[in-house]
């Protein structure tokens, strides 16, 4: 006679066999060499023989200000070639590309061919994956994308976030009194942009507020993930913080399924049956969530903060007229949008922008240069809270991976936004803002402001 089961065998899935201390090492270095050491050496090369997009990628200057070099791009045309293979700044080409069902993001491990597959199979490990590694929803297709997709969805849902404005407008209203008392400039970041949207995905996501600082570090970490060519440092910090992230949501699960919540992720980890996650879906999907799930909106608030600044007539008809701010949230977002480029890959022969792709074709789509298309967005460097159009923006991509969690940051931006200026009306950037070093996420490390 077996002994007996409880709740928590019947749930848990079956752990991945840790490998072994001795060779994380290794693995941490193949890793590195395959994602980072690689990719940097390369683009390194390409930049130095004047490749733009190549440029774009290792010049921090660039970085800072890259809305010249798209302008660049755009005069060579919809579909240009690049280091990066293909590459577009056209809003219509960018919307067909990420629309289309003939291209995808799927890479999967196993079927990358020759040495630098043994090497990336072998640098495989649940703790040290990010967020752009499978089975996330960012690197997988249907219809396995459907079935993570549809597993979260509900708990964004218009009503689902309607529901969280209140539980929004109470915690920036707390934050804000927080930073009342301060005497002399703060950081605007450190103090609301991050601590709104960290909060809001934990009582979301189940997770204990007490460890805001955590998130906020393992953010940071998945968020440097995002980009191939880091440095070995940078490499290295961001591992570690993945590392303590997967430890924490193992621990998490565990108490969840013990004791679960009228929360999002206590219906992650007690799916039955057929429906159940795997551990690493279970994490990937997840991490996700805590991950990425402030990250876009971090970047919002603060991106938007340093804009309105930039343009004090617009702040101060927000202020007199507030049913505008959602609008603004729009402009923001196209104006300077937080994530800024995305690829996808040739599943079929395709044709976009009158050429014949063949499978297997790279195509890098630039966000931030889409969303300034002249020919969509009149007068595209302006910006203006009152446009008409600002939402036919891209910041939040398009088609079956259009962001999930567009609406809360939305919302989330919005009330952030209008509680700052009713309470701090004379807000002034102070100082000069630090933006993040980062490729495919745009937005402020500090961003120094008086609350007058």
């Amino acid at each position: 006679m077996g002994s007996p089961t409880t709740d928590l065998d019947q749930t848990a899935p079956v752990r991945e066999p840790s490998p072994s201390p001795l060779l994380r090492p290794a693995r941490t270095a193949a890793r590195y060499a395959v994602r980072h050491a690689l990719p940097a050496r390369y683009l390194a090369r390409a930049a130095r023989q004047g490749d733009p997009v190549a440029r774009l990628m290792r010049d921090p200057d660039l970085r800072q200000q890259p809305y010249a070099l798209y302008e660049q791009l755009r005069a060579a045309g919809p579909l240009t070639p690049s280091a990066l293979g293909l590459v577009s700044t056209s809003h219509a080409v960018v919307q067909d590309v990420l629309r289309s069902d003939r291209f995808g993001v799927g890479f999967d491990l196993a079927r990358v061919p020759g040495r630098i597959g043994r090497v990336l199979r072998f640098g495989d490990e649940l703790d040290a994956s990010g967020v752009a590694e499978r089975p996330s929803m960012l690197v997988v297709d249907p219809p396995d994308h459907t079935r993570y997709r549809r597993l979260v969805s509900r708990a964004f849902t218009p009503r689902a976030t309607a529901a969280f404005e209140p539980m929004i407008q109470r915690t920036a209203d707390a934050l804000l009194d927080d930073l009342a008392g301060a005497q002399g400039p703060v950081d605007l970041v450190d103090g609301f942009a991050a601590q709104l949207p960290v909060l809001v995905i934990a009582e979301l996501l189940g997770v204990p507020t007490d460890r805001r600082a955590d998130f906020l570090r393992w953010g940071a970490a998945a968020a440097a993930t995002l980009d191939a060519g880091l440095p070995l440092r940078r490499y290295l910090a961001a591992e570690r913080g993945l590392r303590a992230m997967h430890g924490f949501l193992r621990q998490h699960f565990d108490r969840l399924r013990r004791d679960p919540g009228d929360d999002l992720v206590s219906r992650l980890v007690g799916l039955p049956g057929e429906e159940a996650l795997t551990e690493r879906e279970l994490h990937a999907t997840v991490m996700l969530l805590l991950g990425a799930g402030f990250e876009t909106t971090v970047n919002l608030i603060g991106n938007a903060v340093v804009a309105l600044d930039a343009h004090r007539d617009q702040w101060d008809a927000l202020r007199a007229e507030p049913s505008g701010w959602a609008n603004a949230v729009e402009e923001a977002l196209r104006w300077d949008s937080p994530v800024q480029l995305t690829g996808r890959t040739a599943r079929a022969g395709v044709e976009v922008a009158g050429r014949r792709l063949p499978p297997g074709t790279r195509v890098t789509v630039l966000l931030g240069a889409a969303n300034r298309d002249p020919g969509v967005f009149p007068d595209p460097a302006r910006f203006d809270v009152t446009r008409a159009n600002a939402r036919e923006h891209l910041a939040f991509s398009a088609g079956v991976h259009y962001c999930v969690g567009a609406g809360l940051a939305r919302l989330e931006a919005e009330v952030a936004l209008r509680v700052l200026s009713e309470r701090f009306p004379r807000l002034r950037v102070a100082g000069r803002p630090v933006r993040r070093d980062l490729r495919t996420l745009r937005g402020f490390e500090v961003l120094p402001v008086s609350l007058g």
